[in-house]
């Protein structure tokens, strides 16, 4: 659960008011949650005026000195580092850094664990997104929802395309409700699948996926998007899980009931959102898929990536979503 959630607001007297190049986000290609922020940052065209480091997939003991702390979590690439083996001693060898990662260039931390620390913040989580005021030198946020609603109507006067709202005020009720049942039954329910204790428990859990990926797919079927015809913060929501699911969630999590390579709608809707501008920038499946299988050993042991089917190409091949009709803008 998210302990951090300022916001910045163009409000009087705002304790964090939006400005250029105040504020930086710590994120990581393979976390969904992260990926969010990544995508409303592209989309809203803020890339030069909130600045961005990408963290290492694959997460790693935080105090390696210490035999007694057992936290692992996401560190900093380093190009001058050693070559790294899942928490487990198992996998790799990995590189230090893969491409886009970035030694931290705020704080010269060696994981976001130390960042939390600065503020004094030791119990954690230590999650990503993480957004950061470069000049109180704090954290305003690690909540994903708060920091896409943030970027997308408080750095308007940053924005290239300012005009884009993906959380209109006249559907916020619909998109509220398209949250709620996508984060529990998709967003959180692909984990709830994955980590189940018990067979019930997974049985619960996946019946209640299949039923919302059957919806998705009709929903789809009659409108644009999935709260409407118009483009909302649900559709990037959902895009973020969608886009792991077929070679992560289907084979790590045991959602293989349905897949968006047999779901003609999803597909397509998938296909067009990827190729929205600069959203395919956000998107990198190799270290989504090291993320997953090389964290967890728990659930994969030898840290094996399936090769998987190059789903992300896939994701480049010409869409059919422009038939429906969108009469909102």
């Amino acid at each position: 659960e998210s302990q951090w959630r300022n916001f910045i607001s163009t409000g009087e007297n705002a304790q964090f008011p939006p400005e250029k190049n105040r504020y930086h986000l710590f994120v990581a290609y393979s976390s969904p949650w992260a990926h969010r922020t990544l995508i409303v940052l592209a989309l809203k065209g803020l890339q030069d005026a909130i600045s961005v480091t990408m963290v290492h997939p694959i997460w790693q003991k935080t105090r390696k000195d210490d035999a007694e702390d057992d936290h692992v979590g996401w560190i900093f690439g380093n190009e001058n580092g050693e070559p790294l083996t899942s928490v487990n001693g198992f996998g790799g060898p990995f590189p230090p850094n893969f491409p886009g990662n970035e030694p931290d260039p705020v704080n010269d931390s060696f994981c976001i664990r130390d960042i939390y620390n600065l503020v004094d913040d030791t119990d954690g989580p230590f999650t990503v997104p993480l957004l950061w005021d470069l000049k109180g030198k704090t954290i305003v946020s690690n909540e994903s929802s708060d920091i896409m609603r943030m970027m997308n109507s408080e750095f308007n006067d940053f924005a290239t395309n300012a005009d884009l709202d993906l959380y209109p005020e006249s559907d916020r009720e619909t998109i509220d409700q398209t949250n709620n049942w996508l984060y529990h039954t998709i967003n959180d329910g692909v984990y709830r699948c994955g980590y189940a204790k018990c067979q019930d428990s997974y049985d619960l859990a996946i019946d209640s996926l299949t039923a919302s990926f059957d919806l998705i797919e009709t929903i789809l079927q009659s409108q644009k998007y999935i709260a409407g015809n118009r483009l909302t913060e649900a559709d990037i929501r959902l895009f973020a899980t969608l886009f792991r699911f077929d070679e992560v969630y289907a084979i790590f999590f045991k959602t293989n009931t349905r897949s968006v390579e047999n779901s003609p709608t999803i597909l397509n809707y998938c296909r067009e959102i990827y190729q929205m501008s600069s959203v395919a920038d956000t998107c990198n499946m190799s270290q989504v898929k090291t993320h997953y299988y090389c964290s967890n050993p728990d659930l994969n042991e030898y840290s094996i990536i399936p090769l998987g089917m190059d789903f992300e190409t896939t994701l480049k091949e010409p869409h059919n979503r422009g038939d429906l009709s969108n009469p909102e803008p």
